[in-house]
């Protein structure tokens, strides 16, 4: 945030001039280092004005009730992440582990964003993410909406067979015992061409009227924001924690930056990343679920055949 003062002051037909500009204010994670340095990078469109559902919504109110069966919570808790939102992306790389180590410019960006279950059964759930944009050009004029198909989470309890990253490309299955995954779900995460993201097992829990997922550490590929400005790292390990709330939901990201080389890993550096999710009565996204029904909902677990380029944000 910047604060400018600025003092005129007319005396005997003398108009002073503006003062030095003063900029203040603080960068999360960094709060030494002057705010110009730190401006995060991302996307520059201007979006339309949102409306926020202030109301609770019945999906929360549910999971507050008295419920006897964990995993029917786990499930419900799954089930009430979708909706119509407003999605804000939000990284900080917290430290470096190089010498002579220089903070890297944060990044943000935002969106509107549908997610719809596609498909539910007995120890599964699956949410389909669809960007549903529409723009406000510099005259004011507002356009859209543009229609993407985005990312989709699978979940499956007590999953214990895992496809999951091993670096350089290279994908393997992983097979777990019995008692690792003993009450627990997997989130599988796919990319806009159904390509595989990550996979990692994680658990629910239910206390205090919060409905909390963490996840095991795991790896994944280089994010695309991260793809064009930096080739000092080729793995992204970390660990998920998703959080829902009354008018939403919250996926907070702990990563570590990992190189992986010939004669050895080491890491570069740490972020964090904080996902929100927050509930949106204007403006309408059906044109999101129209878009799903009209490609069935989904285009193969691994197929392209209805990709649509976008951002990865993960």
């Amino acid at each position: 945030m910047r604060l400018v003062f600025v003092c005129l002051l007319a005396t005997s037909g003398f108009l002073f001039a503006e003062e030095p500009k003063k900029v203040v204010g603080h960068v999360f994670a960094w709060p030494f280092l002057e705010v110009e340095k730190m401006q995060p990078r991302g996307g520059m469109t201007k979006g339309t004005e949102v409306v926020l559902d202030g109301e609770v919504s019945e999906e929360w109110k549910r999971l507050q009730m008295d419920v006897k069966s964990k995993y029917a919570k786990d499930k419900h808790a799954i089930l009430a992440m979708a909706g119509s939102y407003r999605v804000s992306f939000d990284f900080v790389e917290t430290m470096g582990f190089e010498v002579g180590y220089k903070p890297r410019r944060p990044y943000f960006s935002w969106g509107t964003e549908h997610v719809e279950v596609i498909e539910v059964g007995v120890g599964f759930v699956s949410l389909q993410h669809t960007l549903v944009m529409f723009f406000k050009g510099k005259d004011g004029k507002e356009s859209g909406p543009m229609v993407m198909k985005h990312w989709r989470q699978d979940w499956r309890y007590e999953d214990r067979d895992l496809h999951v990253y091993r670096g350089k490309r290279t994908w393997e299955r992983e097979r777990k015992d019995v008692a690792e995954v003993a009450g627990k779900w997997t989130q599988a995460v796919f990319q806009v061409d159904d390509s595989p993201r990550y996979e990692v097992v994680g658990e629910w829990s239910h206390e205090g009227g919060m409905s909390v997922w963490k996840s095991d550490s795991s790896w994944r590929p280089l994010p695309r924001r991260e793809f064009s400005v930096r080739d000092d790292y080729n793995v992204l390990q970390g660990t998920h924690e998703i959080t829902l709330t009354p008018t939403g939901w919250v996926h907070v990201q702990n990563n570590q930056k990992l190189s992986l080389g010939d004669e050895g890993n080491r890491f570069v550096g740490q972020e964090l990343g904080v996902n929100r999710y927050e509930r949106i009565v204007k403006p309408s996204l059906v044109a999101a679920a129209e878009r799903l029904r009209n490609t069935g909902g989904r285009c193969g677990r691994f197929g392209g055949r209805c990709m649509e380029k976008t951002r990865s944000l993960h």
